[in-house]
């Protein structure tokens, strides 16, 4: 008897590519880069134009920046989106100009003229963003380390300055540098065009949205047009192809005040540049690691660099790109490289940089005023995420931003200072930038520090933050182990990150613990928690023993109708995703709500409810921990509840 011969072994399919790294059809391709053109466009622009506006440069100077813009963030974008050695991210990520460099670029052309302006500052501009660059890009192996010298109560200070006092920049367009009373028609120009971006935020979803600021500018331009006050003659007169050549402005100058300016924009970008990397990893669904922001931060760097060379501006993320990545759920880092090949092309067309310049300017200054508040809206979101019942936070902000606004209302206090230090002090973001550094350095980095107590230990002693700092990991574990069901791996992971600069960056240190662990402990770890059916049908003894957070929804005197509902679904649940039915119950008052959330749970695939749940247990944590702060600081807690309780 013979024996069949085994099959022949199937050879392994090739590996799938990441769908960062596919490359869609060439059609499919191009239309999609154009549409993240659109959505980058008017942001990319409108920063030469108030840079030029405010250093009052020519007509054909300022279509020479735009060009060279243009040009040079293309360039900036293949480096951030194709990588390589160890420069650039290799995600779907487009470089723009930042607008947290528009006020420092003004301030020291302003001083390198004698506030008179004109091209003749733009070398020394160029000179401290040359260094700046190659400071960034020597820096990102290391800025792991400086990153805690920059807390979100410095972040935050800073970008709710640089909001308002680059509102004064919008100001001045809307205006048209008028003498006395601006022109009625001025206004209407500048509130037509930040109505229309307004009404398309309201009305328009999806990718409209994304370019309500381009609309606003196209519309407002169109009446102006109709009704005679701008042209496109600078159009036909300005040349049909230009390269921009390196230093078109003059061999750069170097003012040390100049480029330590500089270098505290760039310190601020490549803390934006994180934030950027992260969201730009977890929309494509890419685990980011501490190289990954090295080499993001050394593209921003070399980018930057290149920017001075070029007669550009420094660097960082684009953020309304990733949100565009995010809409369109287009992952493909080539699509990203072929937008920046077409705004290669646009910046070797000074025809199309001269419509830019059309723009009239006030509304150029509608527009700018939506881009700069919503500047100051990020920052006031960062400082929501800052424990300011801590008085030494409280200070840092208050002194921070009375300082900035000081030199922002009179700016001819500059004038006290000696010429070399008028850089500093000239401009109220730079003012406010180094307030809030020295004083989070004098506060939280220099001598003992005593903060607001975070923690209550076994024996009820109260400790702070600076307690936390000096425990070692046993004590450490021990304190904050009521935070999870059993497990302690994320305190202790937790713990590597010491010191902690306040509460919330204790308890961001712990959720991040928990959200970059390797899957099998994320599992084990949810697995740890009881189902909502096991939670919800306890009596308020047993709740007490299987979870620390709200009790027993059993006082709810649930009908036996409820009881079987939720035992089903927590069945449902486990059945088809082998883990228990985890809820935060703390956004969650009413049982007909844990229902339909668990409901609408079960349409989720696999893997994006492991990471539903996942998040969950983070929430629960976290609840935990604000439980044990309020504990701990009873005076700071009932003055957070006065405030709730008038909501």
């Amino acid at each position: 008897m013979t024996t069949a011969a085994a099959p022949a072994p199937v050879p392994d399919a090739a590996p799938r590519r990441h769908p960062v790294d596919q490359v869609p059809p060439p059609a499919r391709l191009t239309v999609l880069s154009i549409q993240h053109v659109l959505a980058f466009y008017a942001g990319a622009v409108i920063v030469p134009l108030l840079i030029a506006s405010g250093l009052n440069l020519t007509p054909e100077q300022t279509i020479h920046l735009i060009n060279a813009d243009l040009f040079t963030c293309g360039i900036a974008t293949l480096i951030q989106s194709v990588g390589f050695w160890k420069v650039g991210v290799r995600l779907p990520i487009i470089q723009g100009v930042t607008t947290t460099a528009v006020s420092p670029i003004i301030a020291i052309g302003l001083a390198a003229t004698g506030g008179e302006g004109g091209a003749e500052g733009l070398p020394m501009i160029y000179g401290s963003i040359i260094v700046a660059g190659l400071f960034t890009f020597l820096v990102a192996p290391y800025f792991a380390r400086i990153l805690r010298f920059f807390p979100p109560v410095v972040i935050g200070t800073v970008l709710t300055t640089m909001g308002i006092t680059l509102l004064g920049v919008s100001a001045g367009d809307i205006t048209n540098y008028a003498e006395g009373t601006p022109a009625t028609r001025d206004i209407l120009y500048a509130l037509g065009t930040l109505g229309i971006i307004v009404l398309v935020q309201r009305f328009f979803r999806g990718f409209l949205g994304t370019i309500a600021v381009l609309l606003g500018l196209v519309i407002g331009t169109i009446v102006a047009v109709l009704l005679g006050d701008t042209s496109f003659s600078g159009v036909t007169e300005a040349s049909a192809f230009g390269v921009t050549t390196p230093f078109y402005f003059g061999i750069p100058t170097f003012s040390l005040t100049a480029i330590v300016s500089m270098i505290i924009v760039m310190l601020i970008t490549m803390v934006e540049t994180t934030g950027d990397v992260f969201a730009a990893g977890e929309i494509v669904g890419k685990r980011i690691r501490p190289k990954n922001i090295s080499e993001a931060i050394r593209a921003d760097g070399l980018s930057t660099l290149l920017g001075g060379v070029l007669n550009s501006f420094p660097y960082t993320c684009f953020a309304q790109n990733i949100g565009l990545v995010r809409l369109t759920r287009v992952k493909s880092r080539w699509v990203v490289a072929g937008a920046g090949v077409l705004m290669i092309v646009l910046g070797v067309l000074p025809k199309a940089g001269a419509v830019v310049a059309a723009i009239p300017s006030p509304v150029l200054g509608g527009a700018s005023l939506a881009l700069f508040a919503s500047v100051a809206l990020v920052g006031i979101q960062t400082l929501s995420k800052v424990d300011l019942t801590d008085n030494r936070n409280s200070v840092i902000v208050g002194t921070s931003l009375g300082l900035a606004m000081l030199v922002s209302f009179k700016p001819d206090i500059a004038e006290v200072f000696p010429s070399w230090a008028q850089v500093f002090v000239s401009s109220g973001v730079t003012v406010g930038a180094m307030t809030a550094i020295v004083l989070n350095l004098l506060f939280f980095h220099i001598g003992r520090q005593r903060g607001a107590n975070v923690a209550t230990t076994a024996e009820g002693e109260r400790i702070d933050i600076s307690a936390v700092n000096e425990m070692d990991r046993e004590t450490f574990v021990g304190t904050f182990e009521s935070l999870f069901n059993g497990a302690t791996w994320p305190l202790e992971r937790a713990w590597e990150s010491q010191p902690f600069e306040d509460a919330p960056a204790l308890r961001a240190a712990i959720e991040d613990a928990v959200l970059t662990a390797e899957r099998a402990e994320q599992d084990d770890l949810v697995r740890a928690y009881p189902d909502m059916a096991t939670l919800v049908t306890a009596d308020e003894e047993q709740a007490g023993s299987i979870s620390q957070d709200v009790g027993s929804f059993a006082l709810d005197n649930l009908s036996e109708e409820d009881v079987e509902a939720v035992r089903d679904l927590s069945a449902r649940y486990a059945s088809r995703f082998d883990m228990p039915f985890v809820a935060f119950l703390g956004r969650t008052d009413t049982f007909t709500a844990i229902i339909a959330d668990g409901v609408r749970r079960l349409d989720h695939s696999r893997e994006h409810e492991r990471r539903v749940a996942l998040t969950e247990v983070a929430e629960i944590a976290g609840d935990r921990f604000s439980i044990m702060v309020a504990d701990a600081n009873p005076v700071g807690s009932a003055w957070v509840r006065k405030f709730e309780s008038l909501q």
